[in-house]
């Protein structure tokens, strides 16, 4: 569980990949994201939600290891969803993630086997994430844009409209002490400056992770999310000058400058498809 919880904190890159699509479940394992997510929410229409959801199980029943987002607590589906994951220890992401009490319930429920996601994309969620980061069981927030967009009546990549949320999402996930927020989507597939300005601000902002919703997103994400030849530059430059203050480059050098250098030099390297 261990080796698994660290997995999913460490993770830059998750892909998402539809429950009732078992041909592109191999395909998304072998991509190189360091997490793959089948989806039995969104990309899964109603009447095809219980079919998918043994095809799912069977696939995990081979060895196969994925996080599962199941279908939103109050659902039809979701406590279905919630036992067949438990069965097989996968990471659950959890959609329309605001209700702490909800939360808690569902880790109990798998009996703390499942390390949860918690997925904020809605208003009540964004204000009520500080208490949804800290309760038992959740391990790591991801920010929905899309869904937060639509409810809120903005552009779903309008990085001002959605800045207030994503910061909430990083302040409230470093108050809590878990791993930095993942960031949400990008919609356009093909368009590889529109992901990188995403990449980048969503990094400005201390995001440490994407979901992708196409493997060719895989290596921007990897590559925008790394700690730059820069800063490794930088944190080795401040780590070298010892631990009392001091200047480098002309910039005061104090023990939060040494921290952020530890952290830069520490950063993960994920074995890809290895939960």
């Amino acid at each position: 569980m261990t080796a698994l919880r660290n997995r999913v904190a460490a993770a830059r890159s998750l892909l998402f990949v539809p429950g009732d699509r078992p041909d592109r479940f191999d395909k998304a394992a072998a991509s190189g994201a360091d997490l793959v997510v089948i989806d039995l929410e969104d990309a899964v229409a109603a009447d095809n939600k219980e079919r998918a959801r043994g095809t799912v199980a069977a696939w995990l029943a081979l060895g196969n290891r994925a996080a599962v987002r199941i279908n939103a607590p109050g659902t039809p589906w979701s406590e279905a969803d919630l036992a067949m994951a438990a069965e097989h220890g996968s990471p659950v992401v959890v959609p329309k993630a605001e209700d702490p009490v909800v939360l808690a319930e569902l880790a109990a429920r798998t009996a703390d086997r499942c390390d949860l996601v918690a997925l904020v994309e809605t208003a009540l969620g964004v204000e009520r994430v500080h208490e949804v980061c800290a309760t038992s069981g959740v391990v790591r927030a991801a920010f929905g844009n899309v869904d937060l967009a639509a409810q809120l009546g903005v552009a779903h990549d309008d990085h001002t409209a959605l800045a207030y949320a994503r910061q909430r999402l990083v302040v409230a996930s470093a108050a809590a002490g878990i791993a930095p927020p993942i960031e949400g989507v990008t919609t356009a597939v093909r368009d590889t400056d529109v992901l990188r300005a995403d990449i980048a601000h969503g990094r400005r902002l201390g995001f440490t992770a994407k979901l992708c919703i196409h493997p060719g997103q895989l290596p921007s994400v990897a590559d925008g999310f790394a700690p730059s030849a820069r800063e490794l530059r930088w944190a080795r430059s401040v780590l070298d000058a010892g631990e009392s203050v001091t200047t480098v480059d002309g910039h005061m050098v104090d023990r939060p400058m040494l921290e952020r250098a530890r952290r830069i030099l520490a950063a993960p390297r994920v074995p890809h498809n290895e939960i």
